[in-house]
């Protein structure tokens, strides 16, 4: 029988919401009571479930945290082995989170046991022990003589983990343990003396120059002086609810559990004998498995976000990164609860930062761009009156520093936009940014909106994009051409008497007539490549096999399958695979979709190498290019992507075969022990010993046996051929990224200045941009503003 909607897991889930559950209400304490009175009636009932989810709702629902602790304390009065179990189970699992080095379970572990002891369910001097034995573990990690500074990422995370449950709990510990609160304050205040201090200059969204990055403060040093600014205010934040309160004449009569003391995984000492290869690669190890959060981009002025205090900040930031952590693939259960943050003061501006911080993350963000898309798209229909303009205006921030941010999130933010304009019928108010028309060619925000367009037109069609240009008629010099492919042996074009047309409506003719593949290549080797050249040959067949599928993409994908030998005859090196893809681009001229969708085709059937790729984009005409267009960029990005793939499929392949081993060698020896014990079964017939079993049986059991080495004899030939696989793809990654270091490095010095003679080199950014290519056809005569590549007088 289905439980009614007001059900203890509803009221459990729903606790601190404005929901019909709870009759409308937001008062804190009145939800505590209905759901407290349900979980007490229910407890006889459903004690092991209820334990289950509470700790799941902890776990999943962590801006809910207070509200769960609440209510294992006042179960606790009733109920003490609930409260123990609960307890228990939370330091169970953390401890397993510390072991797994799994980030996310360790700090909102500590997060509600901090809670369990604002609503007495754990003593005080349980969680300074907690902190004193993290912090100990952070000093003795960076220190330089005993511990492994490459750790340190490790280290910053524990320090985090104690300054963050501060805001939870720091007045609490203050009160009742002020002496044990303040060493624990003083251990952390000495750690941060003795650290590194830590800047990802390499993965910051925008390029600040660098000149002063060590002088700025690290996100640990800045959680530091957060906490800080919160203790001299008394340590009361607004946006954590502390219901405990309502309830502290109540929960003084519970009793407080002591917690059994944690262990902190122990890192051996870096020995004087390591190369420095070895060290970084360990400290790349320690930042991958304790990577960073957040980096904040600072968007808005300081005039257009919240005021706030500055450890709000930080809360506010954890909430909604938690939502989106923990509702990934539920983007409206993920809206609603953003929408629903028990803050008592709006955030629209901190919310739309902190996704977009997110979604520009580098070196990648933590989701796919597509689950950022959709949760700003619900937040702009759960919020229509505040937080499009908020979107906006995070846009037209983004827009005036695009000169200053990194290549990657100016491709991640181009993609998102499009596909948010595709959400909200393409409206912009295009005019605001109809001046870059007359920017150079390469200027950022000049190929930020001509990308947008390009990418519109992919999710839509030429005509309706240009409609909704219609306010900015200067843009339309940005949008790509309008038509279908450019075939040159097409009618329109026919020169009377041109061999390539003749010899490609024969090769039509051929494959109309259901010619075999055979055929085709017979045909080649006679009568073209002989007479015409390899070159000449492959523009023809190339063309017109492109041509025969160009009606859909199932179409072209059909060609490739069916006459992927002829395509093979024609790429026979690098060299004549550069000339395929020439020829793939020359047809697909007018549409940058079908270029791409093309060479990943070819790429994912080996008819096209990674290095062809690598060769066909550093080429002279893509070099070109590379500031003025994205499309040399995305094939390169999907060569690079699908090279890694391939790694990334044979290593869960050879992963799920090894496990399969294991079953089938299993499954073997026990078979193979049926049949050996059914064998030497005997039974005294006539005084002679004669075989137990019966003929049947034993046949039966030989068979088995034999299926089952058989099984794993083949299971153990699959894995040998993937590990073969495997050891050629990661040959094929180390070729494709040593050709790529070199393209770049031939690209770059060929342009870059040389260095001066005391050895500095040039600041790039103030010097001057001859090196650049620049739009030759209409060379512009003017001062260029440095910071963001336009030049308003030219309006």
């Amino acid at each position: 029988m289905p439980e009614p909607m007001n059900s203890w897991r509803t009221l459990l889930l729903r606790i601190g919401d404005k929901c019909t559950e709870y009759g409308g209400s937001v008062d804190y304490r009145e939800h505590i009571d209905a759901c407290y009175s349900v979980l007490l009636r229910e407890l006889e009932h459903s004690r092991d479930d209820i334990i289950e989810l509470l700790l799941q709702c902890a776990e999943q629902l962590p801006h809910k945290i207070p509200f769960y602790g609440v209510l294992a304390g006042l179960i606790n009065l009733e109920n003490e082995g609930f409260a123990k179990e609960i307890v228990a189970n939370t330091l169970t699992k953390f401890q397993d989170a510390i072991e797994e080095g799994s980030c996310d379970r360790i700090r909102l572990s500590m997060r509600f046991l901090t809670c369990l002891m604002c609503s007495n369910v754990i003593s005080p001097n349980s969680i300074i022990e907690i902190f004193e034995t993290l912090l100990s573990s952070a000093a003795t990690t960076v220190d330089e003589e005993s511990g492994n500074p490459c750790w340190q990422a490790r280290a910053d995370f524990y320090i985090s983990c104690i300054l963050s449950c501060l805001p939870w709990g720091g007045a609490e510990l203050n009160e009742q343990v002020p002496d044990e609160f303040e060493r624990v304050m003083v251990g952390v205040q000495s750690y941060l003396s003795i650290r590194r201090n830590s800047h990802d200059i390499f993965f910051s969204a925008f390029d600040t120059g660098g000149d002063n990055a060590l002088d700025r403060k690290d996100f640990l040093e800045d959680l530091w002086d957060r906490i800080q600014v919160l203790s001299h205010n008394g340590w009361k934040a607004d946006s954590v609810p502390r219901p405990y309160l309502q309830f502290e004449a109540q929960l003084v009569a519970g009793k407080a559990y002591t917690l059994s003391p944690i262990n902190c995984p122990h890192q051996s000492a870096v020995s004087p004998m390591r190369s420095t290869i070895s060290i970084e690669r360990e400290k790349h190890e320690a930042e991958l498995k304790y990577p960073r959060r957040l980096q904040r981009l600072n968007i808005f002025p300081s005039n257009k976000v919240e005021d706030m205090q500055p450890i709000d900040r930080f809360i506010v930031e954890e909430y909604v990164l938690d939502v989106l952590l923990f509702f990934n693939g539920c983007r409206k259960e993920c809206a609603t609860y953003l929408v629903g943050l028990p803050v008592p003061f709006r955030y629209e501006y901190l919310m739309a930062e902190t996704i977009f911080s997110q979604l520009l993350l580098l070196p990648q963000a933590p989701f796919k761009s597509m689950y950022y898309t959709l949760v700003i798209i619900d937040l702009c229909k759960a919020l229509p009156g505040a937080f499009p303009a908020v979107v906006a205006g995070a846009v037209r921030a983004l827009f005036e520093k695009i000169a200053d941010l990194d290549m990657e999130c100016r491709t991640r933010l181009i993609l998102w936009f499009s596909h948010h304009l595709a959400n909200f019928q393409y409206i912009w108010p295009w005019e605001e940014w109809a001046y870059v028309k007359y920017l150079p060619k390469w200027a950022p925000q000049r190929v930020f909106v001509q990308e947008i367009l390009q990418r519109e037109i992919r999710l839509c069609y030429w005509d309706k994009i240009k409609q909704s240009i219609e306010n900015a008629p200067a843009l339309e010099e940005l949008l790509p051409p309008k038509g279908g492919p450019c075939f040159i042996y097409s009618i329109d074009n026919d020169q009377e008497g041109g061999k390539g047309h003749k010899l490609s409506a024969e090769l039509k003719s051929m494959v109309r007539s259901r010619k075999t593949t055979r055929e085709i290549i017979l045909w080649m080797e006679e009568n073209l490549i002989p007479v015409h050249g390899n070159k000449f040959a492959a523009e023809v067949v190339i063309q017109t096999l492109l041509d025969i599928g160009s009606k859909s993409f199932t179409h072209l994908i059909t060609v490739l399958e069916r006459y992927g030998l002829v395509f093979a005859k024609l790429s026979t090196n690098v060299d004549m695979q550069v000339l395929v893809i020439n020829e793939v681009t020359s047809y697909w001229k007018n549409n940058t979709q079908m270029i791409a969708i093309a060479i990943d085709r070819m790429m994912g059937y080996r008819l096209i190498s990674n290095l062809a790729i690598v060769s066909w984009v550093f080429s002279e005409a893509n070099v070109n290019q590379f500031h003025l267009s994205d499309r040399p960029w995305e094939i390169l990005r999907n060569a690079i992507n699908k090279t890694y793939n391939r790694i990334s499929d044979l290593r869960k392949e050879i992963r799920s075969l090894e496990n399969g081993i294991l079953l089938a060698v299993e499954t073997s020896v026990k078979a193979q022990k049926e049949y050996e014990a059914a064998e030497l079964k005997l039974e005294i017939v006539d005084g002679q010993p004669v075989q137990a079993e019966k003929p049947g049986r034993l046949k039966r059991l030989k068979g088995y046996a034999d299926r089952a080495k058989y099984e794993e004899n083949s299971i153990r030939e699959s894995l040998e051929a993937k590990e073969a696989l495997l050891i050629r793809a990661l040959e094929e990654n180390k070729e494709l990224f040593i050709s790529l270091y070199k393209s770049f490095k031939f690209v770059l010095t060929e342009r870059l200045p040389s260095f001066s003679p005391d050895g500095k080199l040039p600041n790039l950014r103030c010097g001057q941009m001859d090196f650049m290519t620049v739009d030759l056809e209409k060379p512009l005569k003017m001062d260029v503003d440095h910071e963001n590549g336009n030049n308003r007088q030219a309006l």
